[in-house]
């Protein structure tokens, strides 16, 4: 079937190679100053909750989390979660990501545009990651099966619909991790977090690093919902 077409195949290896590369990246460059110590005798845990108390945030909680790279801010619970070596950790990736999750912590508390606008589409991606393909699919797969019209071109631009959702969520997490970087890499260098200027290169690497991820993500989703609409028009015509 026209499902796993060489075009659907081709682009499904480009999407893997888009994520995986920057994901070693990260990786490799999160590892790398994992390993170098930050001159200040602080724990990545220790400059969230600095930097959140001089931001006036004092509502979110601080919490360590298991697992490797599993930092994140949840709003909805207040509570910023730091990966054991992250939260304990004193090195320039430790401050580097502590500092990224309080950026969001900022970002919510100062009701930052599109951090509001991509958890508002949150719900309808959760839906649409798994429903918009299978949509597009069985819409398609029934129109040429059955010979049924228009209504199976309505199941099929339903999933379209719901995958552009997931593409729009991407899309809008760009300028939000964007902004919780910049904030971050301000506050490391104007705070005294980082005191010199290889420290606070050595953080730009690793948010530059962790960009990339979501840069290579946008881009792929937005790649395979073109080729949906591609399929779709394309095989109207037909």
């Amino acid at each position: 079937m026209f499902f796993y077409s060489p075009e659907y195949m081709f682009i499904a290896l480009i999407g893997m190679v888009i994520v995986f590369i920057p994901q070693m990246l990260v990786k490799s460059t999160y590892s790398k100053y994992a390993r170098v110590k930050a001159s200040r005798n602080m724990t990545g845990a220790e400059v969230a909750k600095s930097m959140l108390e001089n931001a006036g945030v004092h509502d979110v909680h601080v919490e360590p989390v298991g697992g490797e790279l599993t930092d994140h801010y949840d709003p909805t619970k207040k509570i910023l979660r730091l990966s054991e070596n992250i939260y304990h950790g004193n090195s320039i990736s430790a401050y580097g990501i502590a500092a990224h999750e309080v950026g969001h912590a900022i970002q919510d508390n100062k009701g930052y545009m599109p951090m509001r606008l991509r958890a508002g589409i949150f719900p309808a991606v959760q839906t649409g990651q798994v429903l918009g393909p299978l949509l597009i699919m069985a819409g398609l797969g029934l129109r040429y099966a059955a010979g049924m019209g228009e209504f199976t071109n309505m199941i099929a631009l339903a999933g379209i619909a719901l995958y552009g959702s997931v593409v729009l969520f991407h899309i809008v997490t760009l300028p939000v991790e964007f902004n919780a970087s910049s904030r971050a890499i301000r506050v490391l260098a104007d705070g005294g977090y980082l005191v010199d200027n290889k420290e606070v290169d050595g953080a730009k690497k690793v948010f530059t690093a962790a960009a990339l991820t979501y840069v290579a993500v946008a881009l792929y989703a937005l790649i395979e919902l073109l080729y949906w609409v591609w399929i779709f028009f394309g095989r109207r015509r037909d």
